[in-house]
């Protein structure tokens, strides 16, 4: 199905989830735009979309807080007037850079809190509110995982890229358990992309030294993300479920 409805992308202040926010308000769609604390750069998302003639709300919230992904949700279903179509679980982060033997117990903790326990939760409420099974009318789900899951990210994220394995296996079980239900479960699995992660994880110089490392010779940007969810939201992949999607340059 092509979502017709609004979209929730979570984490949709800065980097692929803000790009996402305006690729959906430019196929026309209302977008709900989550952050966790960088409420001036959802604002300026938002600002964007109405710019451009688009429906966009900024709507606070900490995704591994189950009260606030229920809020999440109502408060976007009384913006739009009608239940949220597609959610774009989106909120992530990479915690501390280095060795695994080094990272701090209350990092670790926070990481698996927001990529995992905060995609579980967003999911689980998407799901109760969209399946066929519980009333609803079907709906859609992409997780954004990534390519660490693959590669391990020794040295660097071992921590991060467990996490998003844990994405890509949520995708496929959800994926299965709700495919009579109405709910497509995809995830997109970005490489290096271009965005403000790695400056803001203390590593602005990452993307240089790993370009010889991407067979295309060149990082993503978060524009290309958006694309390959944008199709994970429309007809065009109407029997695609339980699909992780590479969008890393052939690395």
């Amino acid at each position: 199905m092509t979502v017709h409805g609004a979209v929730l992308v979570t984490g949709g202040s800065k980097g692929i989830g803000a790009a996402v926010a305006r690729a959906a308000a430019d196929a026309g769609r209302p977008v709900a735009v989550n952050y966790a604390a960088d409420e001036d750069g959802a604002r300026e998302v938002v600002a964007d979309v109405e710019a451009s003639g688009g429906r966009a709300v900024a709507l606070p919230g900490d995704v591994s807080v189950e009260a606030d992904v229920v809020r999440l949700f109502d408060a976007a279903e009384a913006a739009f007037g009608g239940p949220v179509a597609a959610l774009v679980n989106n909120a992530g982060i990479v915690g501390a850079h280095g060795r695994f033997d080094e990272l701090d117990t209350a990092a670790l903790r926070r990481t698996v809190d927001v990529n995992v326990v905060g995609a579980m939760l967003c999911a689980r409420e998407a799901v109760r509110r969209m399946s066929t099974r519980h009333g609803g009318s079907g709906g859609l789900i992409v997780n954004v995982s990534s390519r660490a899951a693959q590669l391990g990210s020794a040295g660097e994220w071992v921590h991060y890229a467990a996490t998003k394995a844990a994405v890509d296996a949520l995708t496929l079980g959800l994926a299965h358990e709700v495919a009579a239900e109405g709910i497509r479960v995809n995830a997109v699995a970005p490489g290096l992309i271009d965005t403000g992660l790695h400056a803001a994880a203390g590593q602005p110089n990452r993307l240089a030294q790993k370009a010889h490392t991407i067979p295309m010779g060149r990082a993503g940007t978060a524009e290309e993300v958006a694309a390959a969810v944008m199709w994970l939201l429309s007809d065009a992949s109407a029997f695609t479920t339980g699909a992780v999607l590479p969008v890393h340059g052939g690395r």
